[in-house]
């Protein structure tokens, strides 16, 4: 019988205990930081990114991992009968999920590649899906068709109070970040298969949570809310508010709060707050 076994990259969202129950392995990107490199959960933890790049003289820098990193990583879960599903970030943000499908090419085991179309706790949704319907002896077509039915029913949503990083990372014209600044604009960002979008902007916080209001709203339109990931940038605060007002909606739905990878903190920096969920028809 087919042993299928489950791969990712350090941008999931997933506690210490559901990688080690699950048998998850843990590709990690690599971090720059003034110079000096990182490998993303294991020589640095998601706080002390957060602390470093408060102080960093430049905006780090992230890359995927090297296409070796992957290749070792699948060598070693290799054996008799042995498959390996590798899921990954939205190849919007990150070459990761290329480098992967390199690295497969390699790999002396069978390795199947896939981009999740979304990051954080959002893809971690896939992935623990995929890892207990693994433990459950499913085939591959059976965990990849229900993978597929996750993307379809995930929503995320990332609130943005600071543009400095958008306009650093050049993923915002720096004019209209300079006026952006001027103006207080905030950004409210949804992930719609694969691709960054802006879903609302405005002036001040109140275009923030005027958005969470339509959200909150939208949530209960849906036949159901299987799990909900709210995940933040050093903003635990504004989380823990997210967190409190969908436990209260949805009392007995799984809500698990973190803080966010690197990449996603470098991306759109500090103050970020995410709400992610699944939900049903």
């Amino acid at each position: 019988m087919t042993q299928i076994k489950i791969a990712t990259d350090s941008s999931v969202q997933l506690s210490p205990d559901e990688i080690a129950e699950n048998n998850i392995t843990i590709v990690p990107l690599s971090l720059m930081i003034d110079g000096t490199v990182y490998s993303d959960g294991v020589t640095i933890t998601r706080t002390e990114f957060m602390e470093k790049m408060a102080v960093a003289k430049a905006l780090p820098k992230t890359s995927q991992p090297p296409i070796g990193a992957f290749v070792d990583a699948y060598d070693a879960l290799a054996g008799d009968d042995v498959e390996v599903l590798s899921i990954h970030m939205m190849e919007s943000i990150s070459g990761t999920v290329h480098s992967a499908e390199q690295a497969a090419q390699l790999s002396k085991t069978d390795v199947t590649v896939i981009d999740s179309e979304v990051t954080d706790r959002a893809m971690g949704f896939q992935v623990l899906t995929a890892a207990k319907m693994a433990a459950e002896g499913k085939s591959m077509a059976e965990i990849l068709a229900r993978l597929e039915e996750i993307k379809q029913h995930t929503k995320l949503f990332l609130t943005v109070p600071m543009l400095d990083n958008l306009v650093a990372g050049g993923r915002l014209n720096k004019a209209v970040g300079v006026i952006g600044g001027l103006l207080n604009i905030k950004v409210v960002i949804e992930v719609v298969k694969g691709h960054i979008t802006i879903a609302a902007k405005g002036r001040g916080m109140k275009t923030i949570h005027k958005y969470f209001d339509h959200i909150y709203e939208e949530m209960q339109t849906f036949g159901s809310i299987k799990r909900i990931g709210v995940s933040h940038a050093g903003a635990l605060e504004g989380a823990l508010v997210v967190a409190e007002k969908v436990r209260g909606m949805f009392p007995g739905t799984e809500v698990y709060i973190e803080q966010t990878s690197p990449i996603i903190s470098t991306h759109v920096g500090p103050g970020v707050v995410a709400i992610m969920y699944e939900y049903g028809e």
